[in-house]
């Protein structure tokens, strides 16, 4: 049987993705297997939020461009090519390279006359694993000062695949970044289902519009779970879930004690997160 993949997803931070994503992966596991994979790698934290020893198990690289000088002409081309600013030229000079402005992409390699640039790379990230009683776990962190967290996110969900394959897993959550950028893209295409997470605010309403325009174009089918429910005006979120179509499957109040949980490295356990399963087993049932 294929893994019902489902991405916890929002355009807003702060509005408890982790928080959804760690309970709902550790409430899925005590009786299927479960794989959670943090792609928030620029702020991962479901580790923290499990209270989870992580492994390292794999080193993600970049292409940077590399030069000949003694093949370099100064003509200031690749300089030109370079969206990220990442090479810097003055004419009679060697150009200068910034390799943490570098984004991989290859274009001064292309645009160089003289074939004076090849191919080097450099480390961006790390691949992490860990367990959680019955609970799988798979991570990935962009290194400090690096800015290509998408290539991150893309190693992360390449290994995810390998690993899925072997495992046999029933569900696959994945904890997305906030957001609607290229991070968030890589991590919600090819999965069956994307929850987005909100909160009854101005910023939340635009937030969830941005993810649910998103999740339409990547053709995801979406759920909304609207986290601290009452604490805020609701048409915000009801007025943008009917615009698109989309349903909200549960609602959270304000509740100290998941703050007290989160605070102790301890999984979330409430009513709405047992009710946001019985609606994804009823969709695995379809």
């Amino acid at each position: 049987m294929k893994a019902m993949k489902i991405a916890i997803t929002g355009g807003k931070g702060g509005t408890g993705k982790s928080t959804i994503a760690t309970a709902l992966a550790y409430a899925l596991s005590n009786e299927k297997k479960v794989l959670l994979v943090d792609a928030d790698v620029d702020c991962p934290n479901d580790h923290l939020i499990l209270k989870m020893e992580r492994k390292k198990i794999k080193t993600v690289t970049q292409m940077i461009p590399k030069w000949d000088f003694d093949k370099c002409i100064k003509c200031g081309r690749c300089s030109e090519v370079c969206k990220a600013n990442a090479i810097v030229f003055v004419q009679g000079k060697n150009p200068i390279f910034v390799p943490e402005q570098c984004s991989g992409c290859g274009a001064c390699i292309i645009a160089c006359p003289t074939k004076a640039i090849s191919e080097s790379s450099k480390e961006i990230g790390t691949i992490f694993s860990g367990k959680y009683n019955k609970l799988t776990f798979l991570g990935g962190e962009l290194r400090p000062g690096e800015i290509a967290s998408e290539f991150v996110v893309d190693a992360l969900m390449d290994y995810v695949k390998e690993e899925s394959k072997e495992k046999n897993y029933d569900f696959i959550i994945i904890d997305t970044a906030a957001g609607t950028h290229c991070d968030v893209i890589t991590a919600l295409t090819g999965v069956d289902l994307a929850i987005a997470v909100t909160e009854p605010t101005p910023l939340g309403a635009h937030d969830l519009e941005l993810i649910l325009k998103l999740t339409k174009i990547l053709k995801v089918p979406t759920k909304i779970i609207l986290n601290r429910a009452d604490i805020g005006n609701i048409s915000l979120i009801q007025d943008i879930a009917k615009k698109y179509g989309a349903t909200i499957i549960t609602e959270l109040a304000y509740d100290k004690r998941i703050i007290e949980a989160y605070s102790k490295g301890e999984p979330v356990t409430n009513k709405s997160v047992d009710k946001l399963i019985d609606e994804i087993c009823k969709m695995v049932k379809k």
